[in-house]
């Protein structure tokens, strides 16, 4: 916990609301990817079908878009954002490595990447002054 509010203070010193358009971005592509894997959960099957053991890919299908949609909208705003991507992490880690299994998509493996290494700064980072985390915080 002592690490987490050392992060915090840091964060707030070296503020910018650049960082803050960028957690914006980050959490709308993650909501929008949301939707996106509600309307086309065939193509997604069609992707995990190498790895279905137990019938397990409806599940992951479901988890997938929850994930991306609640989560979203939490780092969009600010909330929770560090244990948003937390659990956005695994999704993202098998996004990167389902390139390299089975096709090569290079537009995908991009927008993995970007969205891997932006989520793994914004879990040091935080949320920012611009956040509900931080008005919550002053409210206290």
């Amino acid at each position: 916990m002592d690490t987490i509010v050392r992060l915090n203070k840091w964060a707030n010193a070296h503020t910018n609301v650049g960082f803050d358009f960028l957690r914006i971005a980050l959490g709308g592509f993650l909501f929008y990817k949301g939707i996106d894997f509600m309307t086309q959960t065939e193509q997604i099957i069609r992707v995990l079908d190498p790895i279905d053991t137990f019938g397990w890919t409806m599940i992951i299908v479901h988890y997938i878009a929850m994930v991306h949609l609640f989560g979203g909208l939490l780092i969009a705003i600010g909330l929770l954002t560090r244990l948003s991507i937390l659990i956005q992490l695994p999704i993202l880690i098998a996004a990167v490595l389902l390139n390299f299994i089975g096709d090569m998509n290079v537009s995908n493996l991009v927008q993995a990447s970007a969205a891997l290494l932006l989520s793994c700064f914004f879990l040091v980072y935080g949320s920012g002054k611009h956040s509900a985390d931080y008005m919550l915080k002053m409210r206290q």
